[in-house]
């Protein structure tokens, strides 16, 4: 009888079907072409080297990047929600405004888009990096101080991480970037996540 029902129970265990594995948990990156990887071959941009940093240093993480060359705080806005519920990431990293400051919008209207994607990815579970945006000092002293303290307000409000991803030693080099003079290049991609991971490190889990 005990033969009988020990083989009963190895043929159950065995015809039990097997659980799923968890899907990785992820980074959702939304950002513009800083982190769209504009001009690079594919695989050189600071998202794709942080995706192979996160394997080398054993964290299980899957990077989605969801930026797009060009976007806006506004179209970042419209977009997040679809991202969060398809994505369901662990850590939402904004690289946004930087076209909107270009094209001079009002500054009130980036950040209430900016605060409106920070609320959005907190209230979905996910912890929040943002990357702050400064201006060239040709915008005028007033205008780029203004915007870089919508950044360091956000901060302070909703006590997140923030970076910045364009560091003096890359914005101030011409040789860092691409011949259009706005885009950095392949040599400078290593130093942009080398400004993101220590802020990205306390996020992260094993």
């Amino acid at each position: 009888m005990r033969v009988f029902l020990g083989l009963v129970l190895s043929l159950l265990a065995f015809a039990a079907p097997a659980r799923a594995a968890e899907p990785p948990p992820v980074i959702l990156v939304v950002g513009d072409s800083l982190s769209a990887g504009y001009g690079l071959a594919r695989g050189q941009g600071w998202v794709a080297l942080m995706q192979q940093r996160l394997k080398q240093e054993g964290y299980g993480y899957l990077v989605v990047n969801a930026s797009v060359s060009g976007e806006t705080s506004d179209g970042g806005a419209q977009r997040l929600n679809r991202a969060l519920a398809t994505h369901r990431p662990a850590i939402v990293i904004l690289e946004l405004g930087g076209n909107d400051g270009l094209r001079g919008l009002p500054l009130p209207r980036v950040r209430s888009n900016l605060e409106l994607m920070i609320m959005k990815s907190r209230a979905a579970g996910a912890q929040v990096l943002l990357l702050a945006v400064r201006m060239p000092t040709n915008y005028g002293p007033k205008y780029a101080n203004s915007f870089e303290g919508v950044y360091a307000d956000l901060v302070k409000r909703y006590r997140i991480g923030s970076a910045a991803l364009l560091s003096d030693e890359i914005a101030l080099d011409l040789a860092y970037f691409q011949p259009d003079g706005v885009h950095p290049n392949a040599a400078a991609q290593p130093l942009l996540l080398a400004n993101v991971w220590p802020q990205l490190l306390p996020l992260l889990r094993r």
